[in-house]
C-alpha cells in the first residue's frame, strides 16, 4: 500500500515535529494487538476513530484533536503499520492540546458504516467510533454504563445495528437535552451485554482500555 504524503503538508499551520508528543505511552500488549490486526481492521477503526475528527478542505487533511496525547499515539501505530503518513504534534508551545493530522485518501467524515453490520470490521469500527465519542465511568467501582454520542443520529444508528447484529443489545437512541442541543444523539449498551460489549468490542484508547480491564478483572 502505498503512503498518501501530500507535498508541503510540512508547511502547514503548526509544528509537524513527532518529538513534542510522548511516543512511548502504547502498552506493550495494545501495540502487539496493533501489529496484528488485518488492514481491513484498522481501517475500519480509523473511520469509527474519525467521529472526532474534523476535515480541512484547504489542506485536504483530516485533523483528531486531544487534551492527552495517549490516543493519538495509538492512531499514529495504526497509520504506521498500514505505511500511512500523519503527522503528530502539539498545537502552540504553552497549550496541553495535541493534534494528529492525517491526508489518507480512503478516509471520510461522510464514510457509511452500513455495510460493516454483522462483521468483524463493524467490531472494529464501533471499536473507534467508542474510542472517539465513547464514555463510561472513570472509576472502576462505579456503576457501569457503557455510552456512545454523536451529532449524527444515522451513523449512531448505524453503530446499534453493528452492535445487535452481534447479540450486543442497546437501548433506544435518544437526546438527553433538547433544550440544550436538539442534534444531540446518545446511545446506551443495555447491562446485560455490558461485558459482551467489553469483550468483543473492547477499546484500543489507553485510558479506556485500563477502565475495561480494571472492570473484566484482567
Amino acid at each position: 500500500m502505498n503512503s498518501d504524503n501530500p507535498s508541503g503538508a510540512g508547511n502547514q499551520q503548526g509544528s509537524r515535529e513527532i518529538g513534542p508528543v510522548p511516543v512511548s505511552l502504547t502498552p506493550q500488549r495494545l501495540h502487539a494487538e496493533l501489529l496484528e490486526a488485518d488492514v481491513s481492521g484498522l481501517r475500519a477503526y480509523l473511520q469509527g476513530a474519525l467521529r472526532d475528527g474534523t476535515r480541512s478542505r484547504l489542506h485536504g487533511t483530516h485533523r483528531i484533536g486531544q487534551a492527552d496525547p495517549e490516543w493519538l499515539v495509538v492512531l499514529k501505530d495504526i497509520l504506521d503499520a498500514l505505511r500511512l503518513r500523519g503527522w503528530a504534534y502539539r498545537e502552540g508551545r504553552s497549550r496541553k492540546f495535541w493534534v494528529l493530522e492525517t491526508a489518507v485518501q480512503f478516509l471520510s467524515v461522510d464514510f457509511d458504516a452500513s455495510p460493516l453490520v454483522g462483521t468483524s470490521e463493524g467490531l472494529d469500527y464501533v471499536r473507534g467510533y467508542f474510542d472517539a465519542e465513547g464514555g463510561m465511568p472513570q472509576h472502576p467501582e462505579a456503576r457501569l454504563y457503557l455510552a456512545l454520542s454523536q451529532k449524527s443520529y444515522l451513523s449512531l444508528d448505524v453503530v446499534r445495528m453493528i452492535l445487535e447484529s452481534w447479540d450486543i443489545n442497546c437501548g433506544r437512541i435518544h437526546n438527553p437535552s433538547l433544550r440544550v442541543d436538539p442534534h444531540y444523539w446518545r446511545l446506551y449498551v443495555r447491562g446485560e451485554s455490558h461485558r459482551r460489549f467489553m469483550t468483543m468490542v473492547d477499546s484500543w484508547h489507553p485510558r479506556k482500555r485500563r477502565l475495561i480491564e480494571a472492570r473484566m478483572k484482567i
